[in-house]
């Protein structure tokens, strides 16, 4: 008998879903895969749009957008270098607490193979920290360089190391208080210790101000930052409370998502009134606790902030209702035998809800993330078409290329700009997926 796959009915079969397929296949070429192969192809060329003529340069475009238009006193690779030795002696250091932590338990002691690399790698930590005060600046950076590279090579040889010891189980099953652990330590090393900021954060600081797609990048991640975990936190929230049976709960769960299917523009608008900081509400409620009135539409350092305000308020329906589709998919089997063994609501909540919510958690921090990368409709319309009040606080990415494209018509620069998006939300995206296949419960 012959294989299925290689027979007649098979390749009609085939030939009849393709031709069923066909339409689909001929608009997405055209209005997807058409252009994004354009634009690939256009972030090498010089073209100013109005012309024809169209001139292949390279990764000129590329280069410019990183191009510095006045040199800055921290070097790149060198920050990076030490942002990865500070994270890295902040993960030590929390492995090595853990680990002495478990020495004093009753039931378990900790192999003492591990205190020596432990302590030899926080004492290489310690001594690149406090270098910068011993060191004479001519030598210091080179001594600095390589002391880095020692802690690197010394802490991922433990960090990566496969153990079973019980101080690492701990770390692994109170993941949520290791991180907070990490994140305090690193901001407590390159805030107070290390008060001259030779980090990424500190270049990233002082080079926005000398290239306005860096300035671009930062904002968008300042704006990343704040927007996504309000968002999914508040959302989480208030999907909770209309999840219990409360009166004219249909009408909340409608005024909620209200927001997300009003137009951009309107709602905007709206928001522009309300920051507004002679007659604006939001002033006005703060006056009612003595808060002097804020400019929230022409200071700099709220721009950002006020962006994401905007944004966080249209959103949260939709990522409410989401959450409440996952909730509602929990069986309520699990939550009536925790109530029989004892469990209080937060016990409820932490065993039970947020385990079996991890893949609708998980869906909503990667479409809120890709949304917030692309945020551009509020900027235009809050600040009138321009990118923020005063020296350009409010430009993000998306408004970059919008600028290069559309105000200077510098296609080849537009198309390198939207391609480093892209790689960005990608790479993302794609640590996101590898993190959350080890951590999304699925309900069996």
């Amino acid at each position: 008998m012959a294989n299925k796959k290689y027979s007649k009915k098979y390749w009609k079969e085939t030939f009849q879903a393709y031709l069923f397929l066909l339409p689909s296949f001929i608009v997405l070429g055209i209005f997807i895969f058409w252009p994004i192969g354009f634009s690939l192809v256009l972030s090498f060329f010089k073209w100013d749009y109005t012309s024809a003529d169209r001139y292949f340069i390279g990764l000129d475009n590329y280069k410019e957008l990183f191009r510095l238009s006045y040199p800055i006193s921290l070097n790149f690779i060198y920050a990076t270098v030490n942002t990865i030795a500070y994270i890295l002696g902040a993960i030590i250091l929390v492995r090595f607490l853990y680990y002495i932590a478990s020495s004093f338990t009753e039931y378990y002691k900790p192999s003492r193979k591990f205190l020596l690399p432990y302590l030899i790698t926080l004492f290489l930590w310690i001594t690149m920290i406090i270098s910068k005060n011993i060191w004479p600046e001519e030598v210091f950076s080179w001594y600095h360089f390589i002391i880095a590279l020692a802690l690197i090579a010394i802490s991922g040889g433990i960090i990566f190391k496969k153990s079973n010891d019980e101080h690492l189980n701990i770390m692994r099953s109170r993941s949520w208080i290791t991180l907070i652990l990490v994140i305090l330590i690193f901001v407590f090393t390159f805030t107070i210790l290390v008060p001259a900021g030779d980090d990424l954060v500190t270049y990233f600081t002082l080079a926005k101000e000398s290239s306005d797609f860096i300035k671009a990048t930062y904002n968008t991640i300042y704006y990343v930052l704040l927007a996504v975990p309000s968002q999914i936190a508040i959302a989480l929230v208030v999907a909770l409370l209309l999840n219990k049976k409360i009166k004219l709960r249909s009408l909340f769960r409608t005024a909620y998502f209200i927001p997300f299917v009003t137009s951009v523009v309107a709602v905007s608008l709206v928001w522009q009134w309300m920051f507004n900081d002679q007659f604006g509400l939001i002033n006005y409620f703060l006056s009612w606790f003595g808060i002097d009135k804020i400019a929230w539409l022409k200071e700099e350092q709220w721009t950002i902030p006020t962006i994401a305000i905007v944004s966080v308020w249209q959103h949260l329906g939709y990522t409410a209702v989401i959450f409440l589709a996952g909730l509602q998919s929990i069986d309520r089997s699990y939550y009536e035998a925790a109530r029989v063994d004892g469990a209080n609501n937060w016990q409820q909540f932490k065993h039970i809800t947020w385990p079996l919510l991890s893949p609708t958690t998980f869906f909503v921090l990667i479409i809120t993330m890709i949304g917030s990368f692309k945020v551009f409709s509020q900027i235009f319309i809050l600040y009138q078409g321009l990118p923020g009040p005063v020296n350009q606080s409010g430009l993000t990415l998306v408004y970059y290329v919008f600028e290069k494209f559309y105000n200077e018509q510098r296609m080849g620069v537009a198309s390198a700009g939207a391609y480093i998006l892209f790689l960005i939300i990608l790479g993302l995206t794609f640590i996101q997926f590898r993190v959350g296949q080890k951590r999304i419960h699925y309900e069996s």
